[in-house]
């Protein structure tokens, strides 16, 4: 369909007239599947956001797209985490999206723990090349960013033009803090990663992630003692 929105025939106005029309995260949740039916996917990275949206997609499309950019580096309470949802889920068609090269493949091309000499281009090749693959045919995708989560997304609207991906990015929960996250969650009894509650907010790989130091900022726990914010999927 020509009139939906999409990064080619990105429309000022329309962004206006949808915000105004659906102010919430409930509404464009709704609106989203509308434009794009199946041409919508949720990157997922069972966090406790990404749970809150599991849920959430689940009352608006209990079909839904969900993706896990499964880079072989994750702590094994994700997995388990991800094996409950499915079970509590069972019509979301939940896929593992993984690199191109195994974990020790990428050690025999580029040495061991890639992820300390050269973060960047560890996340390049185990997030960000596949989470390209994976929205190929795609005209949008579904994050749960946060404006509260760190400064560099402190301007994420709820319909973004995606430069990165060429692709429209939604993110439904930017008005939302921990908190609100943590009561939703704890209201509607969903599944959870036990690593919460042991002082990690924000968990990405293990290899790159520790407890937070500084509550105030929830993702310090993630490539700490370093310069790097993002694992690259959020950046243009």
């Amino acid at each position: 369909m020509s009139d939906v929105l999409s990064y080619e025939n990105w429309n000022e106005e329309k962004i206006k007239n949808i915000s105004n029309e659906y102010p919430d995260y409930m509404d464009i949740l709704k609106w989203a599947f509308q434009e794009y039916g199946d041409e919508i996917v949720y990157a997922c990275s069972f966090g406790a956001e990404g749970i809150v949206l599991i849920d959430l997609i689940n009352k608006v499309n209990p079909h839904a797209n969900i993706i896990f950019l499964d880079t072989g580096l994750h702590f094994p309470e994700t997995y388990e985490l991800i094996e409950k949802v499915k079970l509590r889920y069972p019509t979301l068609n939940i896929k593992m999206v993984k690199p191109k090269i195994t974990v020790g493949e990428q050690a025999a091309m580029f040495g061991d723990e890639l992820w300390t000499e050269h973060p960047n281009q560890c996340c390049h090749i185990r997030k960000v090349l596949p989470l390209q693959e994976a929205l190929k045919n795609t005209k949008a995708w579904i994050s749960g960013l946060r404006r509260d989560q760190s400064p560099t997304r402190s301007n994420t609207q709820f319909i973004n033009k995606d430069h990165k991906f060429s692709n429209i990015k939604i993110c439904p929960l930017i008005h939302w803090t921990w908190d609100d996250i943590l009561t939703y969650i704890q209201l509607n009894n969903l599944p959870y990663n036990p690593l919460h509650d042991q002082g990690y907010p924000s968990i990405g790989c293990w290899p790159c992630t520790s407890a937070v130091l500084d509550q105030d900022d929830l993702r310090s726990g993630r490539w700490a003692g370093t310069t790097k914010l993002e694992c690259g999927l959020h950046q243009t």
